[in-house]
C-alpha cells in the first residue's frame, strides 16, 4: 500500500513540475514536434467514448441521489412542491418516464458513436513547439507561465464556455418555437409538459424527435462549431447533463452549487412547467440571457420564489407534525406488544 501511495505522490509531483516547467521557451532552438496519438484519460476507455458514457452515468447517479431524497423524505423543507402533487398532477407514470429516458439515451449514444467514427484520431506532440512560437512573438513582459496556462487551459475554458452559450441559444429558440407553434407543441413538446411537477430522472422525458433535436443535436452542434477535443466534450456534455437534471430535481437545496451559481435554477424552470408560466422562462439550461433580452422572463419571479418558499416551509411543518404523530403511534403499539 505504501508503494502505491509513493508512486501516486511521485506521479503527482512530476505532473505539477511538468505543468510549471517553461524552460523550453527560453531556448533559441525550437522544440522538435514528435506527433503521436494523444493518451486518453483512462487506459480502458477512449476519451471519445467517455464523452458519451459519462453523461449517461452521471444522469442516473445524480437522479438516484434525488430519488433517495424523495423516497426517504430527507429534504422536505426544500421541496418546491409537496410530495403528494407528483402523483396527483403528473400525467405520466414513472415507468413511462423511465422507458422514454432510456430510449433517448440509446438514441444519443448511437448518434454519438456515429459521429465519433468519423472523428480523426486525437494527436499530441506539437504543443511545446506552438508555445515556443508564441513566446517568440509576444512581448517579453508577458510571463511564460501565463502563455502556457492560456495555451493549455485558457483556450479550453473559452471553447467550453462558448459551447455553453451555443447550447443555451439553440435550446431557447427551438424550445420557444415548440411552444409558439401549436402543431409542434401538440405533436412533440407537450409530452415533456405532462410532468407538471418535475423530478430528477424526468429531465429528459421528451418525444424522441424533440430529444434528438433539442439535446443531442444541440450539444453536437456546439461541439462541432467550437471544435472541442474529446476531453473538452467530456466536460461540456457531463456538466450540461448534471445541470439539466438539477433543473428538474424539484428541490431548492441551499448548498446546491447549481442553484446559486446560475440564475436559471430549479425554481426558475419549475415556473415554466406550471400553467401560469408555460409561456415564459424558455431559457435552458444555463443562463437567462435570452429570456431577459426577449422579455419572456416570468414577471415577478423573485416574489414567486419567496411565496413558494413560504408554502414549502408551511408544508414542512405539517410534515414534521405528521411524522411526530406517526412516531407516537408506533411507540404506543410497541409498548402494547411488549406488555
Amino acid at each position: 500500500m505504501s508503494s502505491v501511495k509513493s508512486d501516486f505522490g511521485t506521479q503527482l509531483y512530476q505532473r505539477i513540475n511538468d505543468a510549471l516547467d517553461v524552460s523550453f521557451m527560453a531556448s533559441k532552438d525550437a522544440p522538435v514536434a514528435v506527433i503521436t496519438k494523444k493518451p486518453d484519460i483512462f487506459d480502458w476507455i477512449s476519451d471519445g467514448k467517455l464523452a458519451l458514457a459519462l453523461p449517461v452515468v452521471v444522469y442516473w447517479a445524480y437522479s438516484m441521489f434525488f430519488h433517495v431524497i424523495d423516497t426517504f423524505e430527507l429534504c422536505e423543507k426544500y421541496r418546491i412542491h409537496p410530495s403528494e402533487e407528483v402523483q396527483k398532477r403528473n400525467q405520466a407514470s414513472r415507468t413511462e418516464v423511465l422507458r422514454e429516458v432510456l430510449f433517448q439515451h440509446l438514441i444519443q449514444t448511437v448518434v454519438g458513436l456515429t459521429m465519433l467514427h468519423f472523428d480523426p484520431v486525437p494527436t499530441t506532440g506539437f504543443e511545446l513547439l506552438e508555445m515556443w512560437k508564441w513566446r517568440q512573438t509576444l512581448p517579453s513582459f508577458v510571463p511564460s507561465l501565463l502563455i502556457k496556462f492560456v495555451y493549455c487551459y485558457g483556450f479550453s475554458i473559452l471553447k467550453i464556455f462558448t459551447g455553453f452559450c451555443i447550447v443555451d441559444s439553440w435550446q431557447y429558440w427551438l424550445h420557444r418555437l415548440m411552444h409558439e407553434n401549436k402543431e409542434l407543441y401538440k405533436r412533440f413538446h407537450s409530452r415533456h409538459h405532462r410532468l407538471y411537477v418535475p423530478y430528477a430522472y424526468g429531465a429528459l422525458y421528451n418525444s424522441p424527435v424533440e430529444g434528438f433535436l433539442l439535446d443531442t443535436l444541440g450539444t453536437g452542434i456546439a461541439a462541432l462549431v467550437t471544435k472541442l477535443t474529446h476531453t473538452e466534450q467530456v466536460v461540456l456534455y457531463t456538466f450540461a447533463t448534471l445541470k439539466t437534471v438539477d433543473d428538474h430535481c424539484g428541490y431548492a437545496l441551499p448548498l446546491d452549487p447549481f442553484q446559486w451559481l446560475f440564475p436559471n435554477n430549479a425554481v426558475y424552470h419549475d415556473i415554466h412547467h406550471q400553467s401560469f408560466g408555460i409561456k415564459s422562462n424558455f431559457s435552458q439550461p444555463f443562463f437567462t440571457l435570452w429570456d431577459t433580452v426577449c422579455r419572456t422572463k416570468f414577471h415577478g419571479f423573485e416574489e414567486y420564489e419567496q411565496k413558494q418558499r413560504r408554502v414549502t416551509i408551511d408544508k414542512y411543518k405539517e410534515f414534521l407534525e405528521k411524522r411526530k404523530i406517526e412516531n407516537e403511534e408506533r411507540l404506543k403499539n410497541l409498548k402494547k406488544k411488549m406488555s
